[in-house]
């Protein structure tokens, strides 16, 4: 793929040897054909080519004509392929060598100009430069629809004044965006402009990133720009509920009442026998850090999120519009796909195995019945890449629950006291390094499986592989999210029935704020951990690797190595860069972070600003790479982002569910509510924290459960509590489930479903009102179709007045030559 070349600026301050070979590199050896294209090919050089070096030029000539003619024709003399009957090419190669020529003939057929160069300084690599002309040019832009302007119908008013000058002051700001300049200056313009992170406050040049990559990657960018923007109203509203978390902390009354240091609440013991009683007032700073993320403003952030995403959607679906309609794509269409060469060799195959005798020849296509060891061997593999995501939880289980009784038992005050907070990082931290190890591995298994299925056209693969993918990927990063959100501390039983894991683990309970806490320190890292190492170290790390690796299998020195490169043309410098692998990794990490920004956000309310952060910096890490790391990919037409729209809406209708239940179940929002207005004597939440704690005789422990030390503070302890709703045990039924329980999970569901329907009522709101394309966009479109009407009229109306003007001709000179025979005299023979 050729890279963009050196702008003229540069050209011309090199001397004119450089000056020569800089432009050979750019052009054909006349100096005037611009390169458009390269290919490239493995060959075997022989002892006497290497010490020399000239092109084959593929011109019209006898040569060309014989390609044309189908002709496998004699080659060159100094073709190093053709080489001595010493060095003779062994089948393989020689069949590739006439695939070659048969490709090269059909792009001479199609018009296009070629010039081979063989005797490069990359060892064992040929090059076939393509020039397209300017007629070859305009054929397939007629093929393409491409518009172009037939008449000038808008005026431009003048502004006078202060509008004047300000118009003038914004045109001189965004002029480096815009300009109109050949494509030997776009790579530089890009480069300064757009791939430098000095630039990050200003907006992307769209309109030079789909010129010089083409409308598929400039939509992406486009994309990421709107997301991009549209996480600042995000992260404000994210920051203002963090604040108001932080301002109302000290007016919390059940926080309060749990570091009241008077409230001498003695709780059951966290594990078995090393654990002892502890007094409610050490959850303190827990119960102050969970009310930063579980406060009413989370159920109002939780809403507008919802909305949030509805809006963007709209936004983006505008915006694409707008595009579509700036860069001709509103009548595009996209051609049906050729079939795989993969499907049609297993169609081959399956017509060869059919009886030869039969009369009635069909068209052979592969059906559900042939994919059918395929599909189920798909819904295995990902039943067990599901599977080992459940078992490295679990995994992960067992290591919380053995680390915390082994910390328990330490004898250093300090690690007892924060066993918790301990456990809790490492634990997530574990679960990050899972996660993105699994993340390649499930990448690998998802291409396989799609290769399995043998789809049939390109787009059919690329859609399953980014399906199979995301699924994998998804159920990856979020399953420990979803353990801690909706699992933890509701399996472990209560004190006297625990539930135990190889009869000896006793499964987790959440802490007393609850587990939305331990929740949004599991999502702070695994987010922060992603964006941080995979989707930034990785994008740098990674290609200067493989960099450092090429140098040292090179085996020069490092003068060497730059006197080595100035003397390579700059198709040979590109053939060096990354290969351009495909915009699935790109959108695919924005997919998952948008599903950290909307799915739990009500546990995390800091997410759109850390997304918000990381995307100004990905924009121009990803514009760095494009522009300076990978190499030039094929310019593609598109008129929208594909099936991951699809997936956004997805995650997003399932953000509103998720976080339903986050906010009534995982936290104490509900709980809260239902004691306030049903059971406080005085409308207050005082007395909360003693409503939601049940009690429990310690000599009902299990034989062996019991703490080995009974006295707690030189007391000896007869009742403990814990968090439960739950009868105490002098009651007729004890440990029974209580009243309020069900209370309080009736008032959950009941949110649930008036939350999941309001919200996705005012999205379905939001979604009518918007209109999908702007009502400027929709008049250009009408004026021009009837700007089209009007041109057709008056060509109908040109052509039935010629006609008419040739018709009363025709009729003119039929009358007269009627007459002229009439008086004609007769003559006899």
């Amino acid at each position: 793929m050729l890279c963009p070349p050196l702008s003229p600026q540069l050209l011309k301050a090199l001397t004119p040897e450089e000056n020569t070979q800089c432009r050979r590199g750019l052009y054909f050896q006349d100096g005037k054909r611009r390169v458009d294209y390269i290919l490239t090919y493995q060959i075997k050089k022989t002892s006497s080519s290497r010490s020399r070096r000239h092109t084959t030029r593929l011109t019209d000539n006898a040569f060309t004509r014989t390609l044309r003619r189908g002709r496998a024709p004699p080659l060159p003399k100094h073709d190093p392929e053709a080489g001595s009957p010493a060095h003779n090419m062994d089948h393989h190669d020689d069949d590739k060598c006439l695939r070659r020529e048969e490709f090269e003939s059909n792009l001479l057929e199609m018009g296009l100009e070629l010039e081979r160069d063989e005797e490069t300084k990359t060892s064992g690599v040929g090059f076939v430069k393509i020039h397209a002309p300017w007629n070859v040019l305009c054929r397939e832009a007629e093929f393409m629809k491409m518009k172009m302007p037939t008449k000038k119908v808008y005026e431009v008013k003048q502004s006078r004044g202060v509008m004047e000058k300000i118009n003038t002051f914004i045109c001189k700001l965004t002029d480096p965006l815009h300009p109109n300049v050949e494509e030997n200056r776009i790579h530089n313009l890009l480069y300064e402009e757009w791939a430098s992170y000095s630039v990050f406050y200003k907006y992307q040049p769209i309109g030079l990133i789909r010129k010089y990559f083409g409308e598929k990657i400039g939509l992406y960018f486009a994309w990421l720009g709107i997301y991009t923007q549209m996480l600042i109203p995000a992260s404000l509203v994210g920051v203002f509920v963090f604040l108001y978390g932080c301002v109302t902390v000290d007016d919390d009354i059940p926080s309060m009442e749990i570091c009241d240091p008077r409230r001498n609440i003695t709780m059951c013991p966290l594990c078995d026998r090393v654990c002892s009683y502890w007094n409610l007032s050490t959850a303190c700073g827990t119960a102050r850090a969970s009310h930063l993320f579980d406060n009413p403003a989370t159920v109002f952030f939780s809403i507008f999120m919802a909305l949030w995403a509805a809006f963007f959607m709209e936004h983006w679906k505008r915006r694409q519009m707008r595009l579509n309609y700036e860069w001709d794509l509103t009548g595009f269409e996209e051609e049906e796909d050729h079939p795989r060469a993969e499907y049609e060799f297993r169609v081959m195959q399956k017509s060869l195995k059919k009886d030869h005798r039969s009369q009635k020849p069909e068209k052979e296509k592969l059906t559900c019945k042939d994919r059918f060891p395929a599909y189920m061997t798909n819904i295995i593999m990902m039943l067990l890449m599901i599977g080992v995501t459940f078992a490295i939880v679990f995994g992960v289980i067992l290591y919380r629950i053995s680390t915390k009784a082994a910390l328990a038992m330490s004898s250093n005050p300090m690690t007892r006291s924060n066993v918790r907070l301990t456990v809790k990082t490492t634990a997530a931290i574990i679960n990050l390094v899972v996660i993105l190890i699994l993340d390649e591995v499930y990448a690998a298994v998802a291409r396989w499986l799609t290769v399995l299925e043998v789809p049939k056209t390109d787009k059919s693969f690329e859609e399953r592989l980014i399906f199979k993918t995301f699924i994998l990927k998804f159920v990856n990063a979020f399953t420990p999210i979803i353990y801690i959100a909706f699992f933890r501390g509701r399996l472990g039983g209560r004190p006297g029935s625990y539930l135990y894991v190889f009869e000896s683990y006793r499964m987790e309970e959440c802490a007393h704020g609850g587990c939305l806490m331990e929740l949004c320190i599991q999502l702070s890292i695994t987010m922060l951990g992603k964006q941080l190492i995979q989707n930034n170290l990785f994008e740098i790390g990674i290609p200067k690797l493989k960099k450092l690796i090429r140098y040292i299998k090179s085996k020069r020195a490092s003068f060497q190595q730059q006197e080595y490169e100035k003397k390579l043309q700059r198709y040979e410098t590109d053939y060096f860069l990354e290969p351009f692998a495909g915009l699935s990794p790109e959108y695919m990490e924005m997919i998952i972070q948008f599903g950290f920004v909307t799915l739990f956000v009500a546990s995390f309310p800091l997410a759109p600003l850390f997304a918000l952060l990381n995307n100004i910096i990905e924009i121009r890490l990803d514009a760095k790479k494009f522009v300076a790391e990978l190499r030039r990919p094929d310019a593609a037409r598109a008129k929208d982002i594909g099936i991951w729209y699809n997936i956004l809406r997805g995650v997003a209708k399932v953000a509103v569910i998720v976080n339903a239940f986050v906010i009534s179940f995982t936290s104490d929002f509900i709980p809260r509510l239902v004691y306030q207005y049903m059971y406080s004597p005085d409308g207050s939440m005082h007395g909360f924290v003693n409503h939601t704690l049940s009690y429990f005789n310690v000599s009902h422990f299990q034989n062996g459960t019991a703490p080995l030390e009974p006295l707690y503070l030189g007391i000896l302890v007869d009742i403990c509590r814990y968090k439960d709703y739950r009868e105490p045990p002098w009651s007729p039924t004890p440990y029974d489930i209580s009243k309020q329980f069900w209370a309080v999970l009736a008032a959950r569901l009941a949110f649930v479903i008036v939350f999941q329907n309001v919200v996705m009522l005012m999205s379905d709101v939001v979604d009518w009102i918007i209109p999908d394309i702007p009502k400027d966009i929709s008049v250009q479109i009408h004026k021009e179709k009837i700007l089209m009407m009007d041109l057709f009229m008056k060509e109908e109306q040109g052509k039935t007045q010629r006609a008419d003007g040739v018709s009363s001709i025709g009729c003119k000179e039929s009358l007269t030559r009627s007459r002229s025979i009439s008086h004609t005299p007769y003559r006899n023979y």
